[in-house]
């Protein structure tokens, strides 16, 4: 007697249910990732534009130390007025910067307390008192700004030093 041949064609419920399990594992194991990838991107961000104020700073510092004997600042519309500090070295100089990189609106140098817009805290430490050949200086910059980096542990900072030679 011949057997009737059955329609084998299609998935079974099992194997339906096996494959929406795999692929409801996968999509939360991805969607875990999500808070960490978005975390270690604000944090990239955030370094990148400290990176950038740190490099403005640093411009401002060797075109401040060039300046020929009795030559005035040129630093009215750029700069962060730090005309004339290298020669004050008992007094760190403090700016503060919004999210964008550009300085406060409230805020020049040593201003307190902390602008409500700030973001970034650069920190501008004059090292020895300059020579006529060459000046030092510690810069760090820290994020948030209230957290001071003497004391407390800020969330990222970003440090140099400088030594500039006329």
């Amino acid at each position: 007697m011949k057997q009737a041949l059955r329609d084998t064609r299609g998935f079974s419920l099992v194997e339906v249910v096996l494959a929406i399990g795999v692929v409801a594992f996968c999509l939360f194991a991805i969607l875990g990732m999500f808070p960490v990838a978005l975390k270690t991107q604000q944090t990239s961000v955030r370094q990148t534009t400290a990176n950038e104020i740190l490099a403005q700073i640093l411009a401002d510092l060797r075109a401040d130390v060039r300046l020929p004997p009795g030559q005035a600042s040129k630093e009215q519309t750029s700069g962060f007025n730090l005309h004339g500090h290298w020669a004050d070295i008992a007094t760190p100089d403090t700016i503060y910067f919004t999210n964008d990189g550009d300085q406060t609106p409230a805020g020049g140098v040593n201003v307190s307390p902390v602008p409500s817009d700030a973001v970034f805290r650069a920190k501008i430490t004059y090292l020895l008192p300059p020579t006529s050949t060459t000046s030092l200086a510690s810069i760090t910059i820290t994020w948030p700004p209230q957290v001071d980096p003497a004391t407390g542990v800020p969330a990222g900072k970003v440090e140099t030093f400088i030594a500039v030679n006329r």
